[in-house]
């Protein structure tokens, strides 16, 4: 049975049990273009406490340092290394967990922000944001030949995909000795009140077409939690996450072996919570991530 944060007891109890917190951003953080109710002070409450603080997010299409001009538009005053993006969970992986050598390339299906991370831990990149890749298709073109130094493929959101792009992708990932990751498989996105295709009905065009399938460095594969772990070593039984989705956030936490807390200012209602089967609902919840504050005092 899930916890709900509603009094002094329950909200000082999480906090002193946890010394790692992992937030989700939109629908816990903000909504839209909204900074949710009395976040800033429970993002100071928790530095007051020395409490260690990640923000995961699944969008790869920015960089981490791109990320902190948004955290600052909402006056949230958060570093870089505080930020673990698809996109940098991605490089991490690589670099990390695979140990992919700097001299390798790495093919880019995505934008800018997998490009900027996978650049600042030092790989060389192709494809990816490269103008060339944006004229018409053409299979004679030399942009199809394969560059024997690359050893990686990192997909991810890339709202130029074409046919060229795809194709190009697919060259390389008919070596299987090339590493395939993406960033994140969700399937569509929300924007301003529409449904957008994901990165995920990118990544698996290429899966398809290459009948292989990548290892994905977004909630909730474990892969993403594999790269948080490698970076910032916390003690999973002494760290929470955070979010507003059971299927991802919720599930994430779960199954990296962190206890978890569902807020309801996203995604998910108290009727969907109560649903649940036992195993399957968040240690704790809370009408909005700022109650950890309210009821703190």
């Amino acid at each position: 049975m899930a916890t709900k944060i509603d009094s002094k007891e329950s909200a000082v109890g999480l906090l002193a049990a946890y010394d790692t917190f992992l937030f989700d951003c939109d629908g816990v953080l903000w909504l839209g273009d909204h900074l949710l109710p009395h976040v800033v002070e429970t993002l100071e409450l928790l530095r007051s406490l020395k409490k260690k603080v990640i923000f995961v997010t699944n969008n790869s299409t920015k960089s981490r340092r791109q990320y902190t001009a948004k955290f600052a538009k909402f006056g949230l005053n958060v570093t870089e290394e505080e930020i673990f993006g698809s996109a940098y969970a991605s490089a991490v992986y690589l670099s990390t967990i695979v140990a992919l050598p700097k001299e390798r390339k790495v093919w880019v299906l995505g934008q800018s922000g997998i490009e900027d991370e996978l650049h600042q831990l030092g790989y060389e990149t192709l494809g990816g944001s490269d103008p060339e890749l944006d004229r018409e298709f053409n299979s004679e073109s030399p942009l199809l030949n394969v560059d024997p130094t690359v050893g990686a493929v990192v997909a991810g959101l890339d709202i130029k995909v074409n046919y060229y792009r795809l194709a190009a992708t697919l060259q390389y990932l008919r070596d299987p000795k090339v590493e395939f990751v993406a960033t994140n498989i969700d399937s569509t996105y929300p924007q301003k009140g529409r449904v957008l295709p994901g990165a995920g009905s990118i990544v698996e065009s290429a899966a398809c077409a290459s009948g292989r399938q990548p290892v994905a460095c977004g909630k909730p594969s474990q892969g993403m939690m594999a790269a948080i772990k490698a970076v910032h070593q916390f003690d999973p039984s002494k760290a929470i996450m955070v979010g507003d989705r059971l299927n991802t956030d919720m599930k994430f936490g779960r199954d990296g072996g962190l206890a978890t807390l569902l807020v309801l200012t996203g995604i998910e209602t108290k009727e969907g919570l109560d649903s649940l089967a036992p195993n399957l609902k968040p240690t704790f919840y809370a009408e909005k991530l700022g109650d950890l504050f309210l009821h703190s005092k």
